[in-house]
């Protein structure tokens, strides 16, 4: 039996999907990562910044999980508490964050540079505006408050608490797909400045752009991206780009500001009948 070669058909660009914190607000992802090291200060535990870094992009309860599952954050709670943290334990601890989280996140959610001009720019190229989050949704709704006062507006919003699994599964970038009506994943753009958030968009199917400098990979303020000279960039991009290697995205840029170049060349892909 001879086999049959199947050329595939030429895909149209659809959409873009887009994370939130580091990604369109909240310049190098700060407002969950200071809130994280906060809770966890409530229960006796030092964590770090970087620490609380590590996990990021994941839905905040499995975040959680995650740093109690490491050696040095586990043997503080053991020391604290007699005992190794359980699911309740987690669950305590993301209590104790989330009221947090809600009292804080608007405060650091200001547009990042770029992203309300993007925004505009995609919807008069024809595209649909996806977003997805490891914020719950009564957090989501604190970010989207501010974001929209900001003339950021998405056509979608899929909170980590809307699926039965967030980040890196695949449901809420394709529940994007479902609610905006798409017509392939092929189609689909997913923007995002973590390891989970890429890993998300690739086993959606899509393609995925990784952020170095605008989220948590690089963990800049505004004022520290601003303030660095190339060279001083290039440092910052290596160090997020191997933050991110774990999970390769198909394109890496600094912000969502340099996003039309890659559409444009992902346009030009799909054209030729290549795919994610």
């Amino acid at each position: 039996m001879i086999p049959m070669t199947v050329t595939p058909l030429p895909v149209r660009l659809e959409a873009v999907i887009f994370d939130w914190a580091g990604t369109l607000v909240d310049f190098g992802s700060f407002a969950p990562t200071k809130v994280f090291v906060d809770a966890f200060s409530q229960f006796g535990m030092e964590v770090s910044l970087k620490e609380a870094r590590g996990p990021m992009g994941m839905g905040k309860w499995d975040h959680i999980r995650a740093l109690c599952d490491q050696p040095a954050i586990a043997s503080q709670y053991q020391a604290q508490f007699g005992r190794l943290p359980g699911d309740d334990d987690v669950t305590a601890i993301y209590e104790r964050f989330l009221p947090m989280q809600l009292e804080k996140v608007a405060q650091y959610s200001a547009a990042i540079p770029g992203a309300a001009e993007l925004l505009r720019a995609l919807r008069q190229r024809g595209l649909k505006i996806g977003s997805c989050s490891g914020y719950p949704d009564s957090v989501m709704r604190r970010v989207v408050e501010r974001a929209a006062s900001e003339g950021l507006e998405p056509d979608c919003i899929v909170a980590s608490d809307d699926v039965p699994r967030a980040r890196p599964a695949p449901a809420m970038a394709l529940k994007n797909v479902v609610e905006l009506g798409l017509s392939d994943v092929a189609a689909c753009i997913k923007v995002d400045d973590t390891a989970p958030g890429i890993e998300e968009g690739r086993r959606a199917g899509m393609w995925t752009v990784g952020l170095l400098l605008s989220g948590n990979a690089a963990g800049l303020t505004l004022d520290e991206y601003l303030s660095l000279d190339e060279a001083g960039r290039e440092r910052a991009r290596a160090a997020a780009s191997q933050e991110l290697s774990s999970v390769p995205a198909h394109y890496l840029i600094d912000t969502v500001a340099d996003l039309p170049a890659v559409i444009t060349d992902i346009e030009a892909r799909l054209a030729r009948g290549q795919r994610p």
